[in-house]
């Protein structure tokens, strides 16, 4: 069989977002009842209330697919990305910051409707990262803004599970994944965070089964997904589900499951976490460039730990340096020492 020619490493699909960042105290979120390190979805006034409440101190681009992409270029992948902005200064900003990451954007903006989405993270004294999002025109994206010449020219399809609270945004993710099988590309999924499992888990235990052959995961979510209380029960059933699986476990490094065999990988050593804000998704990038230069599994998952621990000691989940460098550096002194 004539096998189809790639120009790109990734494309990632999700919520294109601008992230607003503040530092909170505890007593902030339980004044106002909010749930600590979680997403939760707001309407447009409440995100506009709790940002005249809180101290902004950055503003960068976002969401979860396109920090993953961001992440696979700093490394040196080819990648683009496909998701919705409007036609303002939000979405403009989205669209120069991507370009200047060397990430390929063409999705048209949306001329009338919701204001670019944007999620606002509060981060408490323990770095841990409370996110309120809304997502504005990123619900809007739909299967016409899925371009098939794109699809067949990735690897990969890396696809986020927060695309799932809408419906047009869902049923794109579905003809995401036919298309990448359709060509014999790959179909990477992110479970993206608790409440989007308790949200839909019946749906997305049925579209993981069927269109998915990486997916990623942290301990929490995939718990849930499976009601499992302990981990081990809930990576066995894991394994009959997907191809591979990389579940994250915070201080604890992360396990990768492909069928029978469990790979544990020990976390970096980090001596000042910051902000945890988009650890899973630069892990997934990490792990991702392992799998396109056909490095091992364990390799993968120690290469996403690497990226995911240069993530937390600053705010954002946008890279500071070359992570390209930073694997170079990590993998020879590795290598040195075994």
């Amino acid at each position: 069989m004539f096998e189809q020619k790639t120009i790109y490493d990734v494309v990632g699909i999700g919520n294109a977002m601008i992230d607003v960042l503040g530092k909170v105290s505890d007593k902030f979120l339980t004044d106002r009842g909010f749930q600590k390190g979680r997403m939760t979805l707001v309407d447009a006034q409440t995100a506009g209330k709790i940002y005249a409440d809180m101290d902004p101190e950055r503003e960068v681009s976002g969401g979860s697919a396109a920090n993953i992409v961001a992440g696979l270029a700093s490394l040196g992948s080819d990648c683009a990305f496909i998701g919705k902005v409007y036609d303002d200064e939000l979405g403009q900003t989205f669209r120069r910051d991507i370009g200047a990451a060397g990430i390929d954007f063409d999705t048209p903006p949306l001329k009338s409707g919701p204001s670019t989405g944007r999620s606002i993270v509060l981060v408490t004294p323990d770095a841990e990262r409370s996110m309120f999002t809304y997502l504005g025109a990123a619900t809007r994206l739909t299967p016409d803004d899925i371009d098939e010449n794109i699809i067949k020219a990735s690897k990969y399809t890396f696809l986020e599970g927060y695309l799932w609270d809408s419906e047009g945004a869902r049923q794109a993710l579905l003809r995401a994944a036919d298309l990448a099988h359709k060509y014999g590309r790959k179909v990477a999924f992110t479970l993206s965070d608790v409440s989007c499992v308790l949200s839909h888990r019946q749906e997305l235990l049925k579209f993981v089964d069927k269109h998915v052959d990486i997916l990623f995961a942290n301990e929490d979510e995939i718990k849930a997904f499976f009601k499992e209380t302990d981990l081990m029960p809930a990576l066995d059933k894991l394994k009959n589900i997907v191809e591979i699986g990389a579940v994250t476990r915070n201080a604890q490094g992360s396990v990768v499951v492909n069928g029978r065999i469990k790979t544990f990988v020990e976390a970096e050593e980090i001596k000042d976490v910051v902000d945890t804000t988009g650890a899973g998704d630069l892990y997934a990038a990490g792990f991702m460039h392992g799998l396109v230069n056909g490095k091992t599994l364990g390799v993968c998952a120690l290469m996403g730990g690497i990226v995911a621990g240069e993530i937390i000691t600053h705010y954002g989940a946008r890279p500071e340096i070359s992570l390209r460098g930073l694997i170079r550096k990590r993998l020879l002194a590795y290598t040195q020492n075994n």
